[in-house]
Formats: structure tokens, C-alpha cells, sequence
């Protein structure tokens, strides 16, 4: 629901009203954690900006932080009551009318809904988009597997919630696959639900933290481990294990698998002249997220953004 689309061109007052609204989410975020002692870390565009910019890309109209697993499960159980009525934090269990199988922390009286969270009846605020770290299975062949049967459970849910889905293509072929988009939302919503849609992109995710763990090609299948002994979460369960070698991914979007090394510990970065949290590694994160180009700025017409309808602070 909150993949990027087109370029708005945003009113120069306007963006940065949003950037620094946003900012403020950041900041409650990073003084939550940090009084929770739960570890966090500036995720995707938001760490390139970190670093590129010192700030928001300029185009750029959301937030992202990532979290292991272990301490995104603490952060939703535990931060609400720091955050205060002031802030929402909402998940697919929480809000099912959410898409993306991670959280937001939404700001309490504001509006960014965009066509899909609108016809998805998700009351989206201006947000803070928080991303689980999942542990990826040590055998390339599970590992592989346990990122197909995400992407599928996080494309069902897409189609689950909305017929208007951004699709890659223009022309000719991005109207078949619109149409086809449309026919898939009716025969999703009549076969299954938002909570066993989110049930199985839970277990699949999970799979790469058991010994040995496996995952049928749906997501509803998972090998019995012990996820405390490869680092995953367990009910309870504060700190991950440092398992040499692990590899961790966000698995609601491509995955990109990065080693423990390059997550955490997290190291403070400047971010809009405050200090939050960045990656251990912030240039071998970017790297690996952005390729070998990263620091250069991408061509106009490749830039994106959320295309919101109805913003209001």
C-alpha cells in the first residue's frame, strides 16, 4: 500500500511542512527506543538521505526505521505507552485494513491517504514506516523459498486491500496488468482474509529463525526449532543472538539480505542537524541496498514518491 509511485511535485512549503512532521515521529521514535533500550536503525531512503544529504532526499515524503525482529516485537508491544496519546502505532494486527506486513507510528490529527489507503478504509496519518528484520535460513535453497512465500502473502495483501495497484509497466502492457490487478483483488477478498493473509507472512518470515527451518511455498508450512537458538523472536524474548554469519532482511519488500555486522550495533548519524541511529556499516548498507552508484542522484524521471490525495496537518 505505501509502494512508491510517480513524482509529486510537491508545493516547496508543503514537502517540507510533511518532511519536518515526519521529523518529529523520528524523534519520539528514537527517545521510545532509547528509553526502552530497544535498538533501531534509519532504513532505506531515509538512511541514504542520512548520509547523502544530511537530511530528507528533497523529493522524498516518508520515513523508515528497521528493527530485528526480536526488538520490532518489543517496539509494538512496549512503545505505545511511551509514545503517548500523541502518536499511533498500528500493524497489519492491530489495523488490518493495513497492506504492508510492517508497522507505522501515525501522528495523531493529520491525513496522507493515498487512492489505496483509501479505498483499503485505512486511516493513515502522516507516518513513520517501522520494518521487522527477519532472520534468513542458513541453507540458500530455505532462504530463497522463505523470501518467495513473503513476497506472495505481501502481494496477496496488496490485492487484498485495494484493485489500484502501481504496477511496473506503462502503456499497453500497464493496462493488462491494471485489469489483471482488478480481477486477482475480487478473487483474493473471496477466498481469504487480511488475518491469515498476515498469519502466513508471519510463519514464512519466521521460518529462517528455527534449526533447520523450512517453509512451504505458501507460507503455511514451518519445520519445528527453537528460534531463540538462531536469534529469532520468541514470546518474551528481548535480544537476539549475534549468530555468525546470519544474514537479516525485510521481508515485506525485494529482501535484501544483509549480514548482522552491517545492522547493528547501531551508530548515531545526523539526520536534519538531530542525532538518531543509523546501520553499523552505513556505507556498505547503502551499497548493498542502492548499488555501487548510491551516492550519485538518480535521473528525474527514475525519482518517486507516495502520491498522496489527501494531506492535511
Amino acid at each position: 500500500m505505501q509502494q512508491k509511485g510517480v513524482l509529486v511535485d510537491y508545493e516547496a512549503k508543503t514537502l517540507r511542512r510533511l518532511q519536518l512532521a515526519e521529523l518529529e515521529i523520528l524523534h519520539a521514535v528514537d527517545e521510545a527506543c532509547s528509553q526502552l533500550g530497544i535498538p533501531y536503525f534509519l532504513d532505506g531512503g531515509t538512511a541514504l538521505g542520512a548520509v547523502r544529504h544530511g537530511g530528507f532526499i528533497p523529493w522524498d515524503d516518508d520515513a523508515d526505521v528497521g528493527m530485528l525482529r526480536p526488538h520490532y516485537e518489543r517496539f509494538l508491544a512496549e512503545a505505545p505507552a511511551v509514545l503517548g496519546p500523541r502518536f499511533v502505532v498500528a500493524s497489519p494486527r492491530t489495523h488490518p485494513q493495513m497492506a504492508g506486513m510492517f508497522a507505522k507510528v501515525m501522528l495523531v490529527g493529520t491525513a496522507f491517504q493515498t487512492r489505496e489507503t483509501l479505498e483499503a478504509g485505512f486511516d493513515q496519518g502522516v507516518f513513520v514506516d517501522v520494518f521487522p528484520y527477519d532472520c534468513l535460513a542458513s541453507d540458500s535453497g530455505a532462504a530463497a523459498r522463505q523470501q518467495r512465500a513473503c513476497r506472495r502473502q505481501q502481494s496477496l495483501s496488496y490485492l487484498y486491500h485495494s484493485k489500484h495497484i502501481t504496477v511496473p509497466h506503462g502503456g499497453v502492457l500497464g493496462a493488462c496488468e491494471r485489469l489483471a490487478c482488478r480481477a486477482a483483488h475480487r478473487l483474493v477478498r473471496s477466498t481469504t482474509s487480511p488475518q491469515a493473509i498476515a498469519a502466513k507472512f508471519d510463519r514464512a518470515a519466521a521460518a529462517g529463525a528455527t534449526r533447520g527451518g523450512t517453509v512451504e511455498a505458501d507460507g503455511g508450512g514451518l519445520a519445528a526449532g527453537s528460534a531463540s537458538e538462531l536469534g529469532g523472536q520468541t514470546e518474551g524474548q528481548a535480544e537476539p543472538m549475534a549468530i555468525e554469519g546470519s544474514r537479516w532482511a525485510t521481508l515485506s519488500y525485494a529482501g535484501t539480505a544483509f549480514p548482522l555486522e552491517v545492522l547493528e550495533p547501531p551508530r548515531p548519524i545526523a539526520f536534519e542537524g538531530v542525532m538518531l541511529q543509523g546501520p553499523a556499516q552505513p556505507e556498505a548498507f547503502l551499497e548493498t541496498l542502492f548499488g555501487p552508484t548510491w551516492t550519485q542522484l538518480p535521473p528525474e524521471d527514475q525519482r518517486r514518491n507516495h502520491a498522496p490525495v489527501r494531506l492535511e496537518f
